[in-house]
């Protein structure tokens, strides 16, 4: 008589990272472990937060998406029609940077701004609030939390949302989410779990000053 071997398929390491990877204690720990090392000796962190790092859609999506198709396709018909025709070479060499732009309009940039907020975390102290993020490289940025000016939160149903620091320039409101060379985009905390309380956090700080 043979026993079946039956294979555990939930084991104690399987238990542990499940508990790192979900438990918000533990994550806080994390963030709090890499944000140490950019605070002064006197500096304490009273929030750490990190953005959603799945494909994310926004507002703006609402008018990139059509236009990005149609970039994208006038971009392959124009390229597809100058190899048909064999047409000159200037003519398809000049429509290769179109079809580049295209395709990270279409889909690139959805996949560079999740690789982006994977790569984000977020603290505040009480006299500032840091930014961590990069693809390639880490990059550091702090924003005084008395000097700062307009503060605008967006909320979403499930309480998530975004905070935006600083004054928007409506002339690149339309491009969030993207890097492109010349567009300075304010600093955010994006798509951060409880947004309204992480708010009220830097409205009582500044009331603080």
């Amino acid at each position: 008589m043979y026993l079946p071997v039956v294979t555990p398929s939930f084991t104690l390491v399987d238990g542990l990272r499940k508990l790192i990877t979900t438990n918000p204690f533990m994550k806080n720990y994390e963030i709090e472990n890499e944000l140490r090392s950019n605070l002064s000796s006197v500096e304490k962190l009273i929030w750490t937060g990190k953005p959603k790092s799945e494909i994310m859609f926004r507002s703006t999506d609402a008018f990139l998406i059509p236009f990005s198709l149609l970039w994208f396709g006038f971009a392959i018909f124009w390229e597809s029609n100058a190899i048909q025709t064999n047409g000159d070479y200037f003519f398809m060499l000049w429509g290769i940077p179109f079809l580049l732009a295209g395709l990270y309009f279409t889909v690139g940039r959805f996949f560079i701004d999740a690789k982006k907020r994977a790569n984000t975390i977020y603290g505040i102290t009480p006299d500032r609030i840091i930014l961590k993020s990069g693809i390639f490289s880490s990059e550091i940025t702090s924003v005084n939390i008395r000097t700062l000016t307009d503060i605008t939160i967006n909320q979403k149903s499930d309480n998530s949302g975004t905070i935006t620091l600083g004054p928007t320039d409506i002339r690149f409101s339309m491009m969030q989410g993207m890097e492109w060379p010349g567009i300075k985009q304010p600093l955010r905390l994006e798509f951060i779990e409880e947004v309204k309380s992480v708010y009220d956090k830097i409205i009582d700080l500044q009331r603080q000053k």
